[in-house]
């Protein structure tokens, strides 16, 4: 086999101009611009979704019933990519509309939301509503470890929050969140010695996530 001198198959050079010389040493420079390409229409496809997602979010706190409704019922169709909607979609729950039936329907699908509204959700926890404090002790939750820093005030919905339903659903985020939330056993404890058999249940299982 023959080559043109000066211009061989393969080099171990490090190189990668092509004008160098080596027909692949062309091939990294390549590859990288393909890449750069590919990441670049991701983010034009991406750019719409989250365009429409800020437009269904800022429809779902509108005052007018059949928006709310309209957005909630769309939000409701995409599943976990509804994700970045969590926060708005608790907070719809409090009125007593058809709005508030298709934002339940989005936070069953919704899997996790983003760890980045943990507080936003903490502070809802107080909510008079039941279902927005259901629904923010679910969401903190299905985040486990990374709802520590909600620990404090998922106790404080353990210990006083006037609904039973809002009182489990803590019991319950809080052994999901395991033992970062170990300052919650006391509260647990009390809850696992009361009336109520679903609380004391929740309460002794979320006890043992937190010691192990």
């Amino acid at each position: 086999m023959t080559t043109r001198p000066g211009f061989p198959i393969w080099t171990n050079e490090s190189s990668t101009n092509p004008r160098d010389g080596g027909l692949l040493r062309g091939l990294p420079d390549l590859l990288e611009s393909q890449i750069v390409i590919a990441l670049l229409a991701t983010c034009l496809l991406l750019l719409p979704m989250t365009t429409d997602l800020s437009a269904l979010v800022f429809s779902l706190r509108s005052g007018d019933p059949d928006e709310r409704q309209a957005a909630a019922e769309k939000l409701s169709q995409l599943g976990p990519a509804a994700q970045p909607a969590a926060v708005a979609l608790v907070e719809a729950c409090e009125r007593d509309d058809e709005a508030r039936e298709s934002a339940v329907a989005a936070l069953e699908e919704l899997g996790p939301p983003p760890a980045t509204d943990v507080m936003k959700l903490a502070s809802l926890l107080q909510h008079p509503a039941l279902d927005v404090a259901y629904w923010a002790a679910t969401l903190l939750g299905r985040l486990e470890v990374q709802a520590a820093p909600a620990a404090d005030d998922l106790i404080r919905a353990l210990r006083s929050h006037a609904e039973l339903a809002v009182r489990q659903r803590a019991a319950w985020a809080l052994g999901k969140i395991g033992p970062a939330a170990i300052a919650a056993q006391e509260a647990l404890r009390a809850a696992a010695a009361g009336s109520d058999p679903r609380l004391a249940s929740l309460a002794r299982e979320a006890i043992g996530h937190l010691q192990r």
